[in-house]
């Protein structure tokens, strides 16, 4: 079908949905790369009309990727709920918009998301985020609220959960140690302890395993660790008794991404049912931690959806959600600013998208977090990561990443540091986990208010961390 839209005197034409939703969407250097982004300013503005007025039904009726081809298609479309779907069936892409922003006035706003949750598709969660302004998706996703568990709950309002990331080159037990030490001394870690290994192989990733584990029975922290290895690996070492909290993997919006990753959702099924059947976790048994990124797929030449046009990146990003919704995870975060310049170019692409991303996720159902982070080749710097994490935190993101200095020496991208953490909680009154903060408090690192109090680690129990585990 083709769409028309008139437009201070020139007529725009769009080949169909998948053309509609990728020249609607706000610039970035992926859709350009991919050859589907508008041509100009007054394209993107027609093309956000056009979708404004399509009807929520057409999402059901025309699929962005082939249902025959591509599994993760099928599960959107058969999982689809039409019972929740019919309170807001009669509503077109800016209904749904004005219908969120009146959700986020009220103070059952959060209640009548959730009941029609199942009824969105993340085509329709990416349509309406396409013309939404920033501080649109900051309200809606702020009035939103949640959660998930396993040794700590994320995602409750008023708190910002982290992951402490003791990424090491040679996976030194001396410095993930140092690094750990770093972190729960400034109050991260609650989200999870996770490790990017140096090397995939089984041994590296057990030992890891052990190293984690080890220091949070030592001094019976709540939290969770995870050493983020392919799922295969972790399978395996699942059946080898190896001490494993959290499946980790990386996810795409289409079929073939997911092949890329080596991956599908038989095998992610797989995992988080190998993970829950330890019983492992104390508050909830949500055992998987994913990961997403726009430019995923384009970057692995998979990309293309119906009638071989490619799919503006966000819209598959937010398909990814999906697969992530269908295995209840603990943890889901999009790595940003990761993937490159060649995706998203600059600071303002890359806090636009991270709004966007945990708009959707949280909208779809997801307790989303968010790796506020660039590389060092992209048009952006730090100052774009504290203005990123701070509307973050105010739309009330589940967790952010967090490693030594903003620097991560191992993958080599900057990202948050601790201290960015502590001081956005103290800024914004926001809260650790619950479960996370009761143990602070009980070995005298945070008063009643949750602020951190003078601390000397010699007295403390965790004065045995770097030496006991680094040896």
């Amino acid at each position: 079908m083709i769409y028309h839209q008139q437009l201070s005197g020139v007529s725009y034409a769009f080949d169909g949905l998948v053309d509609v939703m990728a020249k609607a969407t706000p610039l970035r250097s992926g859709d350009q790369l991919a050859g589907c982004a508008a041509q100009s300013d007054a394209e993107r503005a027609a093309a956000a009309w056009v979708l404004a007025d399509l009807p929520l039904e057409i999402f059901l009726n025309e699929v962005v990727v082939p249902y025959e081809s591509d599994e993760v298609t099928r599960l959107i479309i058969d999982s689809h709920d039409r019972a929740s779907f019919s309170a807001i069936s009669h509503l077109t892409v800016g209904g749904l918009r004005d219908w969120l922003l009146e959700c986020a006035c009220h103070d059952d706003g959060t209640a009548r998301i959730a009941a029609v949750r199942a009824g969105i598709t993340p085509e329709m969660a990416a349509a309406v985020s396409k013309i939404m302004r920033n501080q649109d998706l900051i309200a809606v996703s702020a009035a939103m609220e949640v959660t998930a568990g396993f040794r700590t709950t994320v995602g409750g309002r008023g708190t910002l959960a982290t992951r402490l990331q003791p990424n090491h080159p040679t996976d030194d037990p001396r410095g993930v140690a140092a690094a750990v030490l770093d972190g729960l001394l400034l109050g991260c870690g609650d989200a999870v302890i996770g490790i990017n290994p140096a090397t995939d192989s089984p041994h590296a990733t057990s030992d890891l395993l052990y190293l984690l584990d080890s220091i949070r029975s030592r001094f019976d922290i709540p939290t969770q660790s995870c050493v983020l290895s392919h799922i295969t690996t972790t399978i395996g070492l699942i059946e080898e008794g190896a001490p494993v909290d959290l499946v980790f993997q990386s996810i795409a919006g289409t079929e073939g991404a997911n092949s890329a990753f080596g991956v599908t959702i038989e095998l992610l099924r797989e995992g988080n049912a190998a993970a829950r059947s330890l019983n492992r976790g104390t508050v909830g048994d949500n055992v998987m931690y994913l990961e997403t990124g726009q430019g995923s797929a384009l970057s692995s030449g998979a990309h293309l959806g119906t009638g071989g046009k490619p799919v503006d990146q966000q819209t598959l990003e937010v398909r990814a959600y999906a697969v992530a919704r269908d295995l209840q995870p603990l943890l889901v975060n999009t790595v940003v600013g990761f993937i490159g310049p060649e995706y998203l170019y600059d600071g303002r692409q890359i806090i636009r998208a991270g709004l966007e991303d945990h708009f959707c996720g949280k909208l779809l159902g997801l307790p989303m977090g968010v790796d506020v982070c660039y590389t060092n080749h992209a048009e952006a710097d730090q100052n774009d990561m504290d203005n990123l994490l701070t509307l973050l935190a105010a739309a009330g993101v589940a967790f952010v990443i967090t490693v030594p200095g903003a620097d991560d020496v191992m993958l080599g991208y900057q990202s948050l540091s601790f201290h960015d953490v502590l001081l956005t909680r103290q800024t914004l009154g926001l809260r650790p986990a619950p479960e996370f903060e009761t143990w602070l408090r009980g070995i005298g690192m945070v008063d009643e208010a949750g602020r951190l109090t003078p601390f000397d680690v010699t007295s403390s129990p965790l004065r045995e961390l770097t030496s006991a585990h680094a040896r």
